[in-house]
């Protein structure tokens, strides 16, 4: 079978820096007929490692390309010692979200979904709560309540993780889901897994960080977003955002003000994740916007 309408493509890769691999890399598509419609690179000379994106596209491509393409791109690879990942720009990202009882994350991204704004398929959320099943019943996406508690933890997350793989999900959001996971869980959901929360950590721990940073007069604002690791909010960041406040902010102006942040950054942070935009350095990333 092939397909007669230009097919679109994101390679990304990583690789130790050295002369020719732009080169390489432009010449390999051009030789099989690619048209590159968007590239970005960068060079870390801290690390000596390089990092690139590359859209492309192809006039026709059938299935025997497409093969042939992933064979021939193991072997530059394996060339330049390359990490690499090629997804088709029409594939949306498989994604489950988890939430708990603050739901200002969770509505935004099913919002943006909806609207077409996220390059995602949300297929299920998950929740240690009740509180939003209606919300996700209005957007007719599964809803799964799973309780947690500190006996029940081991078998929560099983049954978590089971829906996730039920799922095919390939990105996890934890939108404001206010448990910690396992070591376990935590490796196993490597590399796809984002979480949110303000920038205060590690001041201001616990409940109710907007009460405590009103009254220690906090001037700034702010949110991270970033991959889940099993060192506990430590994971690589992928964006942050603030936003400057004043004495004569009430506790409720920080609540409310904290949560757009949180919310546009968390959403960010999806966007550029399943739009293959974000490569993992280390403990830090590089987001090519």
């Amino acid at each position: 079978m092939t397909d007669t309408y230009p097919q679109a493509y994101i390679l990304t890769l990583s690789c130790p820096d050295q002369r020719g691999i732009v080169h390489s890399v432009s010449a390999f598509l051009l030789e099989r007929g690619g048209n590159i419609e968007e590239a970005a690179q960068y060079n870390d000379h801290g690390t000596g490692l390089f990092f690139m994106r590359v859209q492309f596209a192809f006039e026709t491509v059938g299935d025997l390309l497409q093969t042939n393409l992933r064979r021939d791109l193991s072997a530059l690879a394996a060339e330049f010692k390359m990490q690499w990942q090629i997804h088709g720009t029409q594939q949306r990202m498989p994604t489950v979200l988890m939430v708990s009882k603050e739901g200002h994350c969770l509505n935004d991204l099913l919002f943006r979904w909806k609207s077409g704004l996220l390059p995602i398929d949300v297929r299920a959320i998950i929740s240690n709560h009740r509180d939003f099943y209606q919300l996700a019943a209005s957007y007719n996406v599964p809803f799964h309540h799973i309780p947690v508690t500190a006996a029940t933890k081991a078998q929560a997350e099983s049954r978590a993780f089971e829906v996730m793989e039920t799922e095919g999900a390939e990105l996890i959001v934890l939108a404001r889901y206010m448990q910690i996971l396992s070591d376990d869980l935590c490796n196993k959901l490597k590399g796809r897994a984002i979480n949110i929360h303000h920038s205060f950590l590690p001041s201001f721990k616990g409940a109710k960080p907007y009460y405590q940073a009103h009254d220690r007069g906090v001037k700034l604002i702010g949110a991270t977003a970033h991959y889940v690791t099993a060192d506990l909010d430590e994971g690589p960041i992928i964006e942050q955002d603030v936003a400057r406040v004043d004495h004569s902010r009430t506790v409720e102006d920080f609540t409310a003000l904290g949560r757009d942040t949180e919310s546009q950054v968390l959403a960010r942070a999806v966007k550029w994740h399943s739009e293959h935009r974000v490569l993992v350095n280390g403990r830090k990333t590089v987001v090519f916007k």
